[in-house]
């Protein structure tokens, strides 16, 4: 198979090329990125409602990953406990390596086609749940092994590959491919692939927590308290929610409350 992501770099002779003209390039190279994901919008899309349907029933989401996009994956599931007040554990990451090596860039770690599952079967996942396989040359073996032992055992799964016809997305149940074309750097995907990963990750976590009610009009209503900043920030949205001027008033009706979307509940039922 050939991979488009491993092709040589429409640039050359780069380290004759000066600051300005580097990071024009780069930014060039970076606008195709959008429009890359815009044609894969439908499968994206497709993923979503997947993802969305398996929460609502009680299921929960794995990305399994490694290098770039692996690491990217995780930092999208660690902020939605506190930016969506999300029980842990719904949205979860496994990361070649372990997520406590996070830092490490354990490269070698993804040539094990049996990490994976193992992973996936110490968090005990089952039917119930959707396995999403990140992998921007569609074929790193931790994925690989991981999704080919899911659809084996009846388990939902997805990818987002940057090659087209993989064969990770050949064991997706719902396979987003977004080719992003050869990167700047040849083979450095963390560039533009690891870009519209991280854009996929963003449209796919605050789509799936605005369609689960975790979001009110445009505001994050069920944000945690964890510092004066957010605390500030959530007392000035109940109050212009709630019409309350008074801003030790609207605070403590939120400390006491939990979040806005408790303390905007409390005031329609008066």
């Amino acid at each position: 198979m050939t991979r488009i992501t491993e092709s040589d770099s429409r640039h050359d002779h780069l380290e004759q090329k000066s600051i300005e003209e580097i990071t024009a390039l780069i930014n060039q190279e970076d606008k195709t990125v959008a429009e890359a994901i815009e044609v894969a919008l439908p499968a994206i899309q497709n993923l979503i409602a997947a993802i969305v349907q398996k929460i609502e029933t009680g299921g929960r989401l794995f990305y399994v990953g490694a290098g770039s996009g692996g690491r990217l994956s995780v930092l999208d599931v660690i902020e939605l406990p506190t930016t969506y007040g999300i029980e842990k554990g719904v949205f979860n990451a496994i990361l070649a390596g372990g997520i406590p090596r996070l830092a490490d860039a354990l490269e070698e770690k993804e040539d094990d086609p049996e990490a994976g599952w193992n992973a996936l079967l110490e968090a005990e996942v089952n039917a119930n749940d959707i396995v999403v396989g990140i992998s921007a040359s569609g074929s790193t073996p931790f994925v690989l092994g991981a999704l080919r032992q899911c659809m084996a055992a009846g388990i939902t799964t997805g990818c987002i590959v940057s090659n087209p016809g993989s064969e990770i997305a050949s064991y997706a149940d719902f396979p987003v491919e977004v080719i992003t074309g050869p990167e700047f750097i040849t083979g450095s995907t963390r560039m533009k692939c690891g870009t519209a990963q991280k854009m996929i990750f963003d449209m796919i976590s605050t789509t799936t927590m605005i369609r689960l009610g975790r979001v009110k009009g445009n505001k994050m209503v069920n944000v945690k308290l964890i510092n004066d900043k957010i605390v500030d920030r959530a007392v000035k949205m109940l109050m212009r929610m709630g019409n309350i001027s008074d801003y030790t008033e609207a605070k403590e009706l939120l400390v006491s409350r939990g979040s806005v979307s408790s303390a905007m509940d409390f005031l329609e039922t008066k």
